[in-house]
């Protein structure tokens, strides 16, 4: 059956969520054009993810199976002392991925010739004709549909509102992915096949194996608090400069703070998975949260990041992104463009709230040890192990104020 144009979208930021969003539109008949502010592919970014029935579903939907290429079946979860003695164990059976796992296959769908690099966004327009966006290099392209996917420094959420900004939650994400041949054999025999939690006080870390180029990986992260004067420090390079944002790329992260971390892994983590983290190359990340007050505008669409970040504790960024492509995609279905982006604005703005606040929620005992001055009550700061390992990434199905979206 012939797919008949409905018009030109186009997509700016050409990660997971515009990717999501460009695929489906172009399977209904958009004329789909991707804008990306790198200048290469970005398949070696990103670390290990949760996936959830409806990220599934909707790769299935783009012909893409989530196969023993893509997802791998972790373990029970288990919680350990310093000294790697059992403290809680449930059963989980989710299945991981990794970031780039889910990127390529939905780049590789996607035709070459509508993916522009190199195009950082600087402004649009809208007039009674469609969209414009202007791009850094000088170069424009207009269409009937603007969707802000470029992540949680959006410039097109910094057009739409400009006084929403990413909200530190006063702790930082370290993480690493290692290849399991680089550990000793005792440490691969300790870690098979589980899911690995450590947590001290006002801290959590955790682990589990996600497959990459045909092998078996360990990825872990671990929430760190940092006070907000400590992350200036951690994104201040060898040669004084800060790094705005919370973030510093990885190459100019000063030694002293890698070799920090892999003293505190030995201190504070069982001995196997502090083995983890010191083979590894540690990164960080800030963690935020985001909320825009809409998710549309005119002719603009915010999605994934660009319109809600999480904090990561729900383990569904990707699968939001998803959901939110769907949902755009299914809303513009036998629609005009005003009736579509009020639906799409109404469903996932309240979903993008509810999301927000559980996550933050299930921070808070992280977020309380770089901010004791606030007030916090015994439930903000409730680390039980029985609790954080129930409640942390459940799916999505069984989470009552998420369940109805998905």
């Amino acid at each position: 059956m012939a797919v008949f144009a409905k018009g030109r979208a186009l997509v700016i930021g050409g990660s997971l969520g515009g990717l999501f969003a460009a695929n489906l539109l172009a399977d209904q008949g958009w004329d789909v054009q991707v804008f990306e502010r790198v200048g290469d592919d970005l398949a070696s970014r990103g670390a290990g993810i949760g996936t959830h029935k409806a990220l599934v579903d909707t790769l299935a939907r783009l012909g893409i199976p989530m196969d023993a290429r893509l997802g791998h079946k972790s373990g029970d979860r288990s919680c350990v002392d310093r000294d790697g003695r059992i403290l809680y164990r449930t059963y989980w059976g989710h299945v991981m991925s990794a970031w780039a796992n889910v990127y390529r296959p939905l780049k590789d769908r996607f035709p070459k010739d509508c993916y522009h690099f190199s195009r950082s966004l600087t402004s649009f327009q809208e007039d009674r004709g469609g969209v414009t966006a202007h791009f850094e290099d000088g170069t424009s392209a207009s269409g009937n549909l603007l969707v802000g996917a470029d992540g949680l420094r959006s410039a097109v959420r910094g057009k739409l509102f400009p006084g929403v900004e990413p909200n530190y939650a006063g702790y930082v994400a370290w993480r690493g992915i290692v290849d399991e041949s680089t550990l000793p054999a005792d440490a691969r025999r300790w870690l098979h096949g589980g899911y690995w939690f450590v947590l001290p006080p006002g801290e959590m870390f955790l682990c589990y194996q996600v497959p990459t180029q045909g092998q078996l990986d360990w990825n872990y992260v671990w929430y760190h608090p940092v006070t907000e004067a400590g992350l200036r420090e951690l994104c201040t390079d060898a040669d004084g400069n800060v790094h705005p944002g919370g973030g510093i790329p990885p190459p100019f992260l000063r030694p002293v703070f890698i070799e920090e971390i892999k003293r505190e892994a030995r201190k504070l983590l069982a001995p196997h998975l502090a083995t983890l983290v010191g083979v590894s190359q540690p990164f960080f990340q800030a963690v935020v949260d985001i909320e825009s007050p809409r998710l549309t505008a005119g002719r603009v669409a915010l999605l994934g990041d660009a319109a809600f970040v999480a904090r990561p504790h729900i383990g569904a960024g990707v699968t939001k992104a998803a959901l939110d492509a769907v949902c755009l995609s299914n809303s513009l279905e036998g629609a005009t463009l005003e009736q579509a982006l009020a639906r799409y604005d109404r469903l996932r703005s309240e979903y993008g709230r509810r999301c927000v606040a559980r996550a933050r929620r299930l921070g808070s005992y992280i977020e309380a040890k770089s901010r004791p001055e606030r007030a916090w009550t015994p439930e903000q700061l409730d680390q039980r192990p029985e609790r954080l390992l129930q409640e942390v990434a459940l799916a999505l199905e069984e989470i009552p104020e998420l369940a109805i979206e998905v």
